[in-house]
């Protein structure tokens, strides 16, 4: 099997590509910077230089490939206007399936978000439940799924959508300031904390994306990829907590002044291109209830994760204080 991945230099493209290439796949990632790409080299992965954007680096990266896994994405981050994200989100996934195409490629597993679906009123959400994106990074992966398909017909090339809930794991940065708040007792939960919060331990994440590669029932499909467990934020923060080895944190503070002052930051920083100190996308995740149901991965691809809460926070914890995170 030859692999190319998308966005290996990334948190979970690194594991994604390290893993396929532990199993004897012969691994290629496309990169912008070959300087932070030493370590994948290192690791036995050809590297292709080149940027999603650039249609001669895409047929050189996709030249000889049998599965391509496109991870990379722009993510949310101040300062970004919108026709960036189209570039790379959505349009690019398109560009990226039709070089596919004409290289021979058999299947493009393209790495949506489970933020496509939105606030979930009614969960555990489906692959078939309402699609509501609330800003531009989900309104621009939903779009990059759409042109994934619609290039994927066009072009004879197996198209498997992947939606991941919320993904943690050793060098996750997007939840260390949770693990790294409760484990130095600094933690503070604004609202209820009763919404619902559903993890994807890396590890697991990556067998799926593998299967969505390799079986043959997954193309044309559209998978959620989470964890074992749905949690209440309350009730992660504890857990959390007990690994950590510390009381578990009690103060909750009122929503709407955090929000309040997100929106006045970001109004005031973001023309400017500074990173507001508040986002209300960080107050959002008090908020807003993520809880999936995974049983069509779990059926049909005979996905089946392993690692729990306790388990995968204790990993990463251990992770996080050896390399002097918390």
């Amino acid at each position: 099997m030859r692999a190319l991945v998308t966005g290996a230099t990334g948190f979970t493209g690194g594991h994604l590509a390290r893993a396929l290439a532990a199993r004897g796949q012969a691994v290629r990632a496309l990169v912008r910077d070959a300087g932070r790409a030493a370590p994948l080299g290192a690791a036995g992965i050809d590297l292709a230089a080149g940027d999603l954007r650039d249609d001669e680096a895409l047929a050189r990266a996709v030249a000889g490939i049998d599965v391509v896994y496109h991870v990379a994405a722009t993510y949310r981050e101040a300062g970004i206007k919108p026709e960036t994200y189209r570039a790379i989100n959505a349009t690019s996934v398109g560009r990226l399936v039709e070089a596919a195409g004409r290289a021979g490629v058999r299947r493009v597993v393209h790495c949506s978000t489970v933020g496509v679906h939105g606030d979930i009123a009614h969960p555990p959400a489906a692959e078939d439940a309402p699609l509501a994106p609330a800003d531009v990074y989900q309104e621009t992966k939903l779009e990059g799924e759409r042109l994934a398909r619609e290039t994927g017909r066009r072009m004879g090339v197996e198209v498997a959508i992947a939606r991941p809930s919320g993904i943690y794991g050793p060098g996750d940065r997007r939840l260390l300031k949770l693990f790294r708040g409760v484990a130095r007792r600094r933690w503070v939960t604004l609202g209820s904390g009763e919404i619902y919060y559903h993890l994807t331990y890396i590890d697991d994440l990556v067998d799926g994306f593998r299967l969505c590669g390799e079986h043959p029932a997954a193309a044309g499909e559209t998978f959620i990829l989470a964890g074992p467990e749905v949690t209440t934020l309350n009730e992660l923060v504890a857990i959390t907590a007990e690994v950590a080895g510390v009381a578990t944190p009690r103060l909750h503070l009122p929503v709407w002044p955090f929000w309040t002052a997100g929106a006045v930051c970001e109004a005031i920083a973001v023309p400017l291109g500074l990173e507001p100190p508040i986002y209300r996308r960080r107050v959002d995740f008090f908020t807003k209830s993520r809880a999936f149901d995974i049983s069509r991965a779990r059926s049909v691809l005979g996905y089946a994760p392993r690692v729990g809460l306790r388990e995968g926070i204790g990993r990463t914890l251990q992770w996080y204080r050896e390399h002097g995170w918390i």
